[in-house]
């Protein structure tokens, strides 16, 4: 089963650029697709992006499309997520997450792992 350990998250002013990472540990990261969620104070968990195994295809949240980029790196074991033009509302716990298809529903049985989370504040 693959470990997920997200970084990069931090403090940043609105309009600004942050870039997460997660890193999985095992063989067979390259087998599984790769998403990206995010938690809210008294929110619940909501999809961010995702990207199949071999990165052929990406899916965005209406509210990140543009501003948001998904990528992997699959000889480094790693998903990255950069985010541009961030606003007040981006801030939450971004997680990660592996399935072996592409999943967007949070609440889905088809997670094989999860992150620990990464905090990202944006201020006004």
């Amino acid at each position: 089963q693959v470990q997920l350990v997200e970084s990069g998250g931090g403090l940043m002013q609105a309009g600004g650029s942050l870039s997460l990472s997660c890193a999985a540990s095992g063989r067979t990261f390259s087998s599984y697709a790769m998403s990206w969620f995010r938690q809210a104070p008294g929110k619940e968990r909501e999809f961010v992006a995702a990207i199949s195994w071999i990165g052929a295809g990406t899916y965005y949240a209406d509210s990140v499309k543009g501003r948001f980029t998904i990528s992997r790196d699959n000889a480094k074991n790693t998903v990255y997520l950069q985010m541009t033009s961030l606003k007040p509302e981006d801030t939450a716990v971004y997680y990660c997450a592996a399935s072996r298809v592409v999943v967007t529903t949070p609440q889905s049985g088809l997670f094989a792992s999860w992150g620990q989370g990464t905090q990202v504040t944006v201020s006004s």
